[in-house]
């Protein structure tokens, strides 16, 4: 079995810039792991405020700590709002909802009696048609695969 090379980066810090610098950071934004509902409302804020800095530019130079701040709101979110796999016919119904569209408005996708007997139930979503319609919505077909 061949051995495994550890590779060391040796790098120097100014701990004391750093920490003054952290300070003041520290003072507007309280950036550390979320552990209450308190804390989880001030980062989903500092997020969205920084989306809306950032907008679509991963560039951003914001664009790092909005990766940080959203890993810390993602973690206490799946740990405790976790979302209940839901059945592809109501991830369906629900993105049709949302949007205001009726069954006649996918019938470029697919044909309005199989659309109700999809989602009343009596047909499932073939991959296909899931491919379709993850297009149609902008979003994965995956949501649309039985789990």
């Amino acid at each position: 079995m061949q051995g495994v090379i550890m590779r060391a980066v040796h790098t120097q810090f100014d701990i004391r810039a750093i920490e003054a610098s952290w300070q003041a950071f520290d003072t507007m934004t309280h950036l550390r792991p979320i552990h209450s509902d308190d804390e989880y409302d001030r980062m989903v804020a500092l997020m969205n405020s920084l989306l809306d800095a950032t907008g679509d530019d991963e560039k951003h130079h914001l664009s790092g700590l909005l990766d940080l701040v959203g890993d810390l709101v993602s973690r206490y979110e799946q740990e405790h709002y976790p979302i209940e796999p839901a059945e592809p016919k109501e991830v369906l119904r629900l993105l049709m909802d949302a949007r205001g569209l009726k069954q006649e408005d996918l019938s470029t996708i697919v044909p309005q009696s199989n659309l109700s007997a999809i989602l009343s139930g009596k047909r499932k979503i073939s991959a296909t048609l899931a491919g379709k319609l993850g297009k149609f919505f902008g979003i994965s077909p995956a949501v649309f695969v039985p789990g």
